[in-house]
């Protein structure tokens, strides 16, 4: 079984910063790729950043330059720096997994969602 598990969500003011962290357990042999998409209220889940295993990126362009991606392949561990943050990017943010190969099967995986809140 793999667990996906977020953390360092919050609230924040305009132009602030957070770091978000979703760490990967289980009986893992690679991850293909680790993404972050979000869900505001009322609209659909995006995509936001995902960064393969052969370090290839996207990121949404509403983010670029303010958001980055890293992975600790080691770690199975995937990182979101969010500077510059302005109200529209309060969402709830999740992690997602790609391509997750355990020895016996590829599935992808979700966490279980951090809210991010930019105010004032």
């Amino acid at each position: 079984q793999v667990q996906l598990v977020e953390s360092g969500g919050g609230l924040v003011q305009p132009g602030g910063s957070l770091r978000l962290s979703c760490a990967a357990s289980g009986s893992i042999v690679s991850i293909n790729a680790m993404g972050w998409y979000r869900q505001a209220p009322g609209k659909q889940r995006e995509l936001v950043a995902r960064r393969t295993i052969g370090n290839s990126l996207y990121y949404a362009d509403s983010v670029k330059g303010r958001f980055t991606i890293s992975r600790d392949n080691a770690k199975n561990t995937a990182y979101l720096q969010m500077n510059s943050l302005k109200p529209e990017d309060t969402a709830v943010y999740y992690c997602k997994a790609d391509h997750v190969y355990t020895g016996r099967r590829v599935d992808d995986y979700w966490g279980q969602g951090t809210q991010v809140t930019v105010s004032s």
